[in-house]
Formats: structure tokens, sequence, C-alpha cells
């Protein structure tokens, strides 16, 4: 982070307060005015509004301890440890758990965008920093950094571990490699990404050594789980009630896919029942096709009008088309920026979409895949080339980002 300016700062906080203004509108001035689906709490201004979900399980791991029993049901196990023992640490101050997931979550990914920006403009300029940086804050997904869950914090440990392995800091890339694992589990995708590029650069045996390390997060909790509940593998057993496998579930995306295409009724009923949605699909399609071809004659029209029809699917399709977006335009997107990226950045994004892949269902694929790191630094790069592109997608990541705060603390599913 060398030759800091205080306009690189004040650009990274002015985004980052903006969206997490945004949120909090969202979360506070405009949901509690809506009405509930039955069976749903009122929305209150209160900061229960940040803890749903994931979030409670977190808070009760703070504030209780783990629990698991080999029963086939879901328990507190499957959510890794270091999240909740930061929440426990902060409380131990007289704050109070909700208060201490958020703080720790928000200031992380502060921090987390603060390292990106600077990463980004060392390796391929100011311009690609500020859309990496845009990227990461404005995603609809960044919902889950400001709420408590993990995201925030496992981007600035992935980026710190990262950018440590490119600086052949060894320790450094072991020690924030291990919180990383201690993190989430995907962290380990570094690891495979880490041991071909130390082979294929020739790199000394500690390169090879400090990259094993990396699963010490993982193991430490293994032997935490042997110790507490006579099972070192209860964390990854217990996954299977979240329907969590390591297989390729080809039915399932194949469902989402129809879902965006011809819509959930038809698909319900084997068949086209309702042509309108279908031809909708087709429409925009063809529309899309018409921008693409005649980008040189239509000017901003095209980018724009893309940025357009990406609003417009999202309102067909639905929450699956982000799925498909996101997880599978990030293969694609990955595949044409892989040259302006480190190789170790490249192959820690696609093995990490091979874990999302291979996870045994697509709920909360997008969701995940929002949290690779390499992602944010591929459209970055993507958007400093086509900057009118990127405002109009930032535009509608900014009206989805807004409809999600509001179904987060109406206690709605996302992802």
């Amino acid at each position: 982070m060398r030759g800091i300016k205080n306009e690189d700062l004040r650009f990274i906080i002015k985004i980052w307060g903006l969206s997490r203004l945004l949120i909090i509108l969202a979360l506070w001035g405009i949901a509690p005015l809506l009405d509930v689906p039955a069976g749903h709490i009122q929305p209150a201004i209160d900061l229960q509004a940040f803890a749903w979900w994931d979030g409670e399980w977190y808070l009760k791991i703070a504030a209780q301890g783990y629990d698991y029993i080999d029963d086939g049901q879901q328990h507190s196990v499957a959510f890794f440890p270091l999240f909740p023992l930061l929440i426990h640490l902060l409380t131990r101050g007289g704050i109070s758990p909700e208060l201490a997931g958020v703080a720790i979550a928000n200031f992380a990914f502060l921090g987390a965008a603060l390292l990106l920006y600077f990463w980004v403009k060392e390796r391929n300029g100011a311009g690609a920093a500020k859309w990496s940086a845009a990227v990461l804050v404005w995603c609809p997904y960044s919902l889950y950094g400001t709420v408590i869950y993990t995201e925030g914090l496992f981007f600035l440990l992935t980026i710190l571990t990262l950018q440590a392995f490119e600086k052949k800091e060894y320790l450094k890339m072991s020690l924030f490699g291990i919180l990383t694992t201690a993190t989430r589990g995907p962290g380990i995708a570094a690891i495979p990404a880490f041991l071909w590029v130390s082979w294929r650069e020739n790199r000394r045996k500690i390169a090879y050594a400090s990259s094993v390390a990396i699963a010490g997060g993982i193991c430490l909790y293994s032997l935490y789980c042997g110790w507490q509940f006579g099972d070192p593998l209860a964390f990854v057993k217990v996954q299977a009630a979240w329907g969590r496998s390591r297989t390729i579930d080809l039915l399932d995306w194949w469902r989402i896919l129809m879902y965006v295409a011809i819509g959930v009724p038809n698909y319900d009923a084997g068949g086209i029942k309702d042509i309108g949605h279908p031809l909708a699909f087709i429409s925009i399609c063809a529309i899309a096709f018409g921008l693409w071809k005649f980008r040189d004659r239509l000017g901003a029209i095209s980018p724009y009008g893309g940025a357009f029809l990406i609003l417009v699917l999202w309102l067909l399709g639905g929450d699956p088309f982000l799925t498909i977006f996101i997880v599978l335009g990030g293969i694609l997107l990955l595949w044409h920026t892989r040259k302006k990226l480190s190789l170790a950045t490249t192959l820690y994004g696609f093995l990490s979409l091979g874990l999302i892949l291979t996870s045994g269902r697509s709920d909360s694929s997008e969701r995940l895949a929002y949290g690779i790191i390499s992602l944010s630094m591929a459209a970055g790069i993507l958007l400093n080339k086509h900057p009118r592109l990127g405002y109009g997608i930032l535009g509608v990541s900014g009206v989805i980002l807004a409809t999600f705060a509001i179904r987060f603390a109406q206690q709605l599913w996302i992802a």
C-alpha cells in the first residue's frame, strides 16, 4: 500500500459509506414501513435487523458455544469458528453481541475494500482499482459485508493471504491462510493454487510448506470437534443437513436455468403452459444480441441498454438469474481476464468456483461466488475498459442491493 494518497482513501470511504448508507436506509427506513408476509416479524429499527439467518447462528455460537449430535439435523458446528470467536471476545468487553458482529463485519469489509483497491492499483492501474472496489461494495451481495455474516472477514483475510504469497512473505501467508480457513472452508482453494504456482515458478521448499500450512484453520477446528464431540469430521457431516455434498447436481443447475428461460410454472408443469415467459426471455436475448451486434452504431445506448436488460432479466427470472449470471458468468469472466490477473489469483478463482459447482446444490452459490475476490478484480479490469457498461451495472446493482436489504429485514431468503 505504498504511495497512499488522500484521494484514494476518500474514494474508497465514499463508495463504501454510500453503499452502506443505502443498506441502512433500506433496513431501518423502508422495511419497517412495509407489510411483511404472514408468519414473519415486522422489521424494527434495531440491530436484530442485521442478524437474521446465518447471523443468528453466529450469535448463538458466540454466546453458548457449539452443539452437535449426529442426527441428520442442522447444528451450529457447521459454521467455522473465527468470526463467532471474535464476536465473543468483543462481548467480553461489554459490547452487545449484535453490535460486535456488525462492527466486525463492516470494518473488515472496509479494510478489504481498501486492500483490494491498492492491490489492483499496483498491478493494473488506478482505473481498474476503482472499478474493482466499486464492484465489491456495490454488488447486491455486498449486503453480507454489513449484516452479521463472514463475507467481510473472509475477503480481508483472502486478500492478505494472496498478497503475501505474491510477495513471497511465507510466514504472513501461512498465518493469514490459517485464519482464512478458520473463517470459511472454501479458503482451502488457495492451497492447490499456491502449490501449482510454487512448482511452476520453482519456488523454495518453504513455499510448499507454507501453502500446506493454510489448512491449519480447518485442522484445528477438526481437532476441536474430535475433542468436544468425539467426531473430527462433525463439521463436514452436518453439511448434509443444509443439502451440501461433494457432487455436481446437474439437474439442480438445469432447474434454475429453466426457471430463467421458461419460468417456474412451466418447469414445474413439465411443459410450456404459459408462452409469455419464454417469449419474453427470447425477446430479451434478441435485443441483447442486437445491442452487441450494432454497438458501434448505437454508441452509449448499447452499454446502458445492456445493463438495463440485466435488470429486466432479474425481474423476469428472479434470483436464479443472478445465480447463473454470477457463477457461470464468473467462469467466463475469469477466463477472459486471466492474462491481467496473477496466476495464483486466477487459479484460486477457478478452484473456488469448482468447489461451488461441486457443493451438491445451487442454493447460496451466488453469494459464495461473490466471496471469491478474484471475480471482483476481474470485473474491475473488464469494466475499466467499458465504463459506460460499468455505470449502468452499478446503477442496477444499487436497485437490487436495496431490494435485498429490505428482504433481509423481512427475514426473506436471499442467498
